[in-house]
């Protein structure tokens, strides 16, 4: 898609770097700018492994739908913090599986939502809407996804890599609780976030995010933090951890060599 085309500017900071467009231009995409460009690699300095990690993330992802579909029947997936458009797209994955599974992407950022729009006009069974994941109801009540979701059925709510954008004031586990009480039971939380055991990368990934996305940061955390997130869910096998290694082949993957930080977590369903 041809920037030129598209009148983003006018809502679209193209200085300030973002998370969505980091993501997309560590997965190989085209819908960054030469700010983003430039923090992803100044965080690499900081965090060699993050490319990886980001590359890893989006195949556990891809792993967890196909469980969910396959294993559990789940056909609506709701996709908070979805960031751009790469190959790949959780409705892409979900109907390759399934051709009734039904995707509503959320995210905050404004161009997700203008991108997204044009990418998904053709299929009726997506949509996109622009909202905040710290507002569950404001989502789960948004026409579109009443339009599209039945939710007597079960919705896997998919926090995938978006968690550590929520600072500690906003609650970030009763922000998953209040999702959680919304859906019925049988439904699924799917949670990866940013994890290190060691203080110093805490501190200094965390400062470096909120400094460079003006904000739009929470923390990088510990793992027992990410932990609580699934307070009264029943985690499915093989439990939480390091999602690269989220029922995997341990021959495949790229490896993560340093491992000043891991995506952490996994998924539980509603009981």
């Amino acid at each position: 898609m041809n920037h030129h085309h598209t009148p983003l500017s006018h809502t679209i900071d193209v200085t300030q770097p973002s998370v969505a467009r980091m993501h997309n231009y560590y997965l190989g995409g085209k819908d960054n700018y030469p700010a983003d460009r430039q923090v992803c690699e100044r965080l690499l300095e900081h965090a060699p492994s993050t490319q990886i990690l980001t590359i890893n993330n989006r195949r556990f992802l891809k792993r967890v739908l196909r469980c969910l579909i396959i294993e559990h029947g789940v056909r609506q997936f709701l996709d908070i913090g979805a960031g751009l458009p790469t190959r790949d797209n959780v409705h892409e994955i979900a109907q390759r599986y399934t051709a009734d599974a039904r995707v509503v992407y959320v995210d905050n950022d404004p161009m997700v939502l203008a991108y997204g729009r044009v990418l998904l006009q053709d299929n009726d069974q997506t949509a996109v809407i622009q909202a905040d994941l710290r507002h569950p109801d404001t989502i789960l009540d948004h026409p579109q996804a009443a339009d599209l979701f039945d939710l007597r059925e079960p919705v896997a709510a998919l926090c995938v890599s978006v968690l550590h954008c929520i600072p500690d004031d906003d609650a970030p586990a009763e922000l998953v609780r209040r999702t959680a009480a919304r859906l019925c039971p049988g439904s699924f939380l799917v949670i990866s976030q940013l994890v290190s055991e060691d203080a110093t990368t805490r501190r200094v990934i965390t400062d470096f995010m909120r400094e460079n996305t003006d904000g739009n940061w929470g923390a990088v955390r510990c793992s027992q933090d990410v932990d609580r997130f699934f307070t009264g869910l029943d985690i499915l096998e093989p439990g939480l951890g390091d999602v690269s290694a989220w029922r995997t082949d341990a021959r495949i993957g790229p490896r993560q060599r340093s491992r000043e930080w891991i995506e952490y977590g996994g998924a539980g369903r509603v009981p």
